[in-house]
């Protein structure tokens, strides 16, 4: 497989106006989509001592014991 810039299609002038602007919008939505992930992993990384600690309370031990009658 040989691939050199003479095999390239050549472009107008109006379609590789559009190529750039769509090639811009796609960096664009990737950098978008980077920062949010980002984002998203620092904020599971934030996970507080209590939220990830099971609440004390009456109900911590509904559903332990099960009576099964045949």
């Amino acid at each position: 497989m040989n691939i050199s810039g003479s095999s390239l299609p050549t472009m107008s002038g109006a379609d590789q106006g559009a190529e750039v602007y769509s090639a811009a919008l796609a960096k664009k939505r990737q950098q978008a989509d980077g920062q949010a992930a980002l984002a998203l992993i620092e904020s599971a990384g934030n996970v507080t001592k209590a939220a990830q600690s099971p609440a004390a309370s009456t109900t911590a031990t509904l559903g332990n014991n099960i009576n099964i009658h045949v």
